[in-house]
């Protein structure tokens, strides 16, 4: 089965009102148990915010705080998922999208056999 990354597309800004975050952990944990029970569960993971970010960049090696991507928004979270095909990972992607209420892009890991 191919591995698919699920990256949850987190807009920059203040967090939602701690009785909404309550209930979107609730419906994250359910999704989790599904993907558990599914035997599609491979990781995930929830992300600092991007102010806890370092880039490290080639040709010498120079660090910087921070993503430093244009963009207002950033990856707030992932999975990563077995899927028998793209359609089974798209159908993960919409549940986890409608359980968080934010965009989830889903893409497929290279055939790992390859390195």
């Amino acid at each position: 089965m191919t591995q698919y990354l699920l990256s949850i597309y987190q807009p920059d800004g203040e967090l939602p009102a701690p009785e909404e975050l309550a209930a979107v952990g609730q419906r994250l944990h359910v999704l989790n148990e599904e993907l558990r029970s599914s035997g599609s569960w491979v990781f995930t993971g929830g992300l600092h915010a991007p102010s806890t970010a370092t880039v490290v960049r080639p040709g010498g090696g120079l660090i910087t705080d921070g993503p430093y991507l244009e963009g207002k928004e950033h990856i707030g979270g992932f999975w990563v998922i077995t899927s028998p095909d793209l359609d089974a990972a798209l159908e993960w992607g919409r549940k986890a999208a409608e359980a968080i209420g934010l965009p989830i892009e889903v893409r497929p890991f290279q055939d790992r056999d390859a390195y």
